[in-house]
């Protein structure tokens, strides 16, 4: 038995699992952002609940992990920020603690159980508040021990005109200290500042797709430069791993014609050419990050030589 986390900046979600098809979803708790010993006692109290001692922790966590130093980078829980959490957590809990972020965690379980099944090479992408990624090859995290690979999110690579006709579009500062990141246009909040930017109007991104979805001129050009601007990062992420299924998650992808018409743009941009949807809407619409960390943990457990006895 295995017991799983999803950890965001709101809540805590566990559950027990015995193998990545048969997770069973214990109540979430709330987050505590700034008491580390509370952070600790929340999940504690998961696992009382879930009776039984169970062979490993596996974690699926906003943030990454640094692959030197196991220091996890994570602006939303400011009393993890820093910190040894494996480790650390270990000690707390006396328990094996493997830990991934949580696009790496999105991109197994779509690997594994979802649209990327099959495939040797799955790129997940994740279009949610912000923009975010992961890689899995053969059935493998790259991240296995912590890493930034995937974050396609970052970097001053947005171009500065698109759409048809083009028209410039402002450097934004991003979060990460930098300037011009596809995180600053490609998320839900990016495509509000960016329809924002265009037209001198406040709307949130669900109206918008909504608005484009029904024809409105205004929305129908926010979202033209918005998949402009999207995919040919994508398309080059697509074109340097060589994946040949790109599952998306996160807020965004619930219009499946916004995915559709991202997926269009990307395969015109990159150097294979497929004949089938390459951007797809992810599979694993019900808690992508248990299955994720459900597998994560199985698989740890396979390179450690099994479950404890």
């Amino acid at each position: 038995m295995i017991i799983c986390f999803d950890i965001g900046g709101s809540a805590i979600k566990g559950a027990i699992t015995y193998s990545p098809e048969r997770i069973f979803p214990l109540p979430r708790r709330e987050t505590p952002l700034t008491d580390f010993h509370r952070f600790v006692g929340a999940m504690e109290a998961v696992i009382d609940e879930a009776g039984g001692l169970p062979d490993r922790l596996a974690i699926s966590i906003t943030g990454v992990i640094d692959p030197e130093t196991q220091r996890i980078k994570c602006a939303n829980i400011p009393c993890i920020d820093g910190r040894e959490l494996a480790a650390e957590l270990e000690a707390a809990l006396h328990l094996p603690v493997v830990i991934a972020n949580d696009a790496d965690c999105f991109t197994l379980a779509e690997a594994g159980i979802g649209a990327g099944r099959g495939h040797r090479i799955v790129f997940g992408a994740i279009l949610g508040t912000g923009v975010g990624g992961g890689l899995v090859v053969d059935g493998r995290l790259i991240n296995a021990v912590g890493g930034f690979a995937g974050e396609w999110g970052h970097g001053p690579v947005s171009a500065r005109e698109a759409g048809n006709p083009p028209v410039a579009i402002p450097a934004f500062d991003c979060g990460c200290g930098q300037r011009g990141c596809i995180d600053t246009i490609g998320g839900a909040r990016g495509l509000e500042r960016l329809h924002a930017a265009l037209h001198c109007k406040e709307r949130a991104s669900q109206e918008l797709i909504e608005a484009w979805r029904q024809g409105d001129v205004e929305a129908a050009r926010t979202v033209d430069i918005y998949v402009d601007l999207v995919s040919s990062p994508l398309a080059l992420v697509i074109n340097i791993t060589g994946a040949t299924i790109v599952p998306v998650g996160g807020g965004l992808s619930n219009s499946e014609a916004l995915i559709g018409e991202i997926d269009r743009m990307v395969r015109s941009r990159i150097l294979r050419r497929f004949s089938r949807p390459l951007v797809v809407r992810g599979q694993c619409r019900v808690e992508p990050g248990l299955i994720g960390a459900a597998l994560l943990g199985f698989d740890r457990d396979h390179l450690d030589g099994g479950p404890r006895a």
